[in-house]
């Protein structure tokens, strides 16, 4: 689809590109940058790549497409050294969770003859770095793509085929309602798991060692969320901070009602809402978005 890909960052999301690019045969060369000696050294182990380079502005030389694949918080940064070696049509994009503030710190150091779409492929695990990526993980997931409503048709249309033969359903959507969708599915998640397991840690040490040994189902699976890159959540919850708030805001009236009928005694009203919540498990289920099948369809290899 592009006769070359310049990917800058190569962690988890990054390196599965990589892997799915050379499976579908979607780049005719593939160049990685990333800031790290050790991690290009190791991106090139793995033969990730064609080409590659510690600076991002030689990366993106005669690309094509260019994807930005590091945390949110340096996406302003990583445009404004690689806008000057961007190629005329290029179409420049991007995987964060956040795509607002994204398209704040990129769009006033690219120039005006690129095409500017963001994306948000909705896939992951809680491990990061090259050795991470796997060509499956996009595999009937969404990714979103939120393009201002003035970016050239077909160059969003271009991006959209390349998502789909990576494996995802694509879905198109206002920047900023992407960012207060993704708060309540996706980043109020990660910071109720933080919490959770922040509070275990908190706990006198004598307390914390059976909550780790004794731990059931619910907390470990906590713990898998709490494990993922705390750089790149960090930036999500800098960069997402109203919608996050908002989310959190509502969150926090919901649980002062649960925590009145447990006071009460009030186990019509547990059931109810823990029925409701069933009912959005199947929901997943239905969609696609999960399996139906003991542990959450999770095998001890991916536990």
């Amino acid at each position: 689809m592009f006769d070359r890909v310049a990917l800058i960052g190569i962690g988890l999301v990054g390196s599965s590109l990589a892997h799915v690019m050379r499976r579908e045969k979607l780049a005719g060369s593939i160049c990685i940058s990333t800031r790290s000696e050790e991690t290009l050294k190791r991106a090139e182990d793995l033969n990730l790549g064609d080409a590659y380079e510690i600076d991002p502005a030689k990366a993106v030389i005669d690309a094509d497409c260019v994807i930005i694949c590091t945390p949110v918080g340096v996406c302003g940064d990583v445009a404004a050294k690689i806008a000057p070696n961007l190629k005329p049509g290029a179409i420049i994009s991007d995987v964060g969770s956040v795509k607002q503030s994204v398209i704040e710190q990129m769009k006033p150091h690219l120039p005006d003859n690129v095409h500017l779409v963001p994306g948000h492929p909705i896939a992951g695990t809680e491990y990061s770095g090259p050795d991470a990526g796997f060509a499956n993980l996009f595999e009937n997931r969404w990714c979103i793509l939120t393009p201002e409503s003035e970016t050239d048709a077909s160059a969003v249309e271009r991006l959209k085929s390349f998502w789909e033969k990576c494996g995802s359903e694509v879905e198109i959507m206002d920047a900023r309602h992407h960012d207060l969708v993704l708060a309540i599915t996706s980043h109020l998640p990660h910071l109720i798991a933080y919490n959770i397991v922040g509070t275990a840690n908190d706990l006198e040490a004598e307390t914390r060692s059976e909550v780790i040994k004794f731990s059931a189902s619910g907390f470990r699976d906590f713990t898998r969320i709490a494990a993922s890159d705390p750089t790149m959540w960090r930036d999500v919850f800098v960069h997402n901070k109203d919608a996050v708030l908002e989310t959190l805001g509502r969150f926090s009236e919901d649980l002062s009602t649960l925590q009145r009928a447990i006071r009460r005694g009030d186990g019509d009203a547990l059931f109810d809402l823990f029925t409701r919540t069933r009912d959005i498990r199947r929901s997943i289920i239905e969609q696609g978005q999960d399996v139906d099948a003991p542990n959450f369809g999770r095998d001890s290899a991916e536990d």
